[in-house]
């Protein structure tokens, strides 16, 4: 059902409740109806705090259904916020998997995930920990839930999530955190045995820095890739004391990435 029809519905209905106050004796006698339909609760928010075991396919759903798992065991996601929706623009109810609804959504968990886990801007870009967030099933938005939930997960694989430690506080605020829960890859970005790894497994390329791409790039623009590469090339200069032995990528954000927002790419030399 489209908003304006939901919405005339309830008008219509709201109207009607009015002419039957309006109406009948005046006896002040108490009628009750046993056929009256209970009172619909709204799905009670999740908890802050709670544990979960989910994979990536999971992380990519509006709403989640897999149970809260304890903390003290394996478990790849934790909430770290729980918020309120604010489902109204310009006067119009939007529906819970809208664009601008979910969009609203995902900027407000990733700022959430930021705060939880410390650390400078560019020690998160260059982190693999991730924010995910799930809101209320449509069923359970059109009953009035309005709640949104903030998850913090650490991308393992192209399917998975990493087991997260027991306490996610702070998780990049070290100057080592990245030693642990960096970007970094198995070979060079580009080549076939290339895959993304954190830098606590086996790999021999680091993503060493980001680069933040001119405002009004186009992707994959020529002019902006070749001002990020060079940049990226005094990157590797500066580390590299022969610099006939340099080596470095620049990586472009992915499509989706760029649809996002994201105007930086990342630099990677060897590690």
């Amino acid at each position: 059902m489209s908003g304006t029809r939901r919405r005339s519905g309830l008008a219509a209905l709201i109207a009607a409740g009015l002419l039957l106050a309006g109406c009948g004796g005046g006896s002040d006698e108490k009628r009750s109806d046993p056929e009256a339909p209970a009172a619909v609760v709204p799905a009670a928010a999740p908890d802050v705090g709670a544990c979960y075991d989910i994979d990536v396919a999971a992380a990519l759903e509006l709403s989640s259904s897999a149970p809260a798992v304890p903390c003290s065991g394996r478990h790849t996601s934790v909430t770290v916020s729980v918020g309120t929706l604010d489902p109204v623009a310009d006067g119009h109810l939007l529906a819970i998997d809208s664009t601008r609804l979910q969009r609203q959504v995902a900027n407000r968990c990733r700022a959430k995930v930021d705060a939880h886990v410390g650390g400078s801007a560019e020690t998160r870009r260059l982190s693999r920990v991730q924010a995910v967030w799930f809101s209320p099933t449509l069923k359970q938005f059109d009953t009035g839930a309005r709640w949104f939930r903030c998850d913090l997960v650490i991308a393992d694989g192209a399917t998975t999530f990493a087991r997260l430690p027991a306490r996610t506080k702070g998780l990049l605020a070290s100057a080592s955190a990245l030693n642990r829960y960096g970007t970094c890859g198995t070979a060079a970005p580009g080549s076939p045995d290339f895959t993304r790894v954190s830098c606590a497994a086996k790999h021999s390329w680091r993503a060493r820095a980001s680069i933040n791409l001119p405002a009004g790039a186009v992707y994959l623009g020529k002019a902006a890739g070749k001002a990020a590469d060079s940049a990226c090339r005094d990157i590797d200069a500066r580390r590299e004391t022969n610099l006939t032995k340099l080596r470095w990528s620049f990586e472009w954000p992915t499509r989706a990435q760029w649809s996002n927002g994201q105007r930086y790419g990342l630099c990677w030399t060897p590690d």
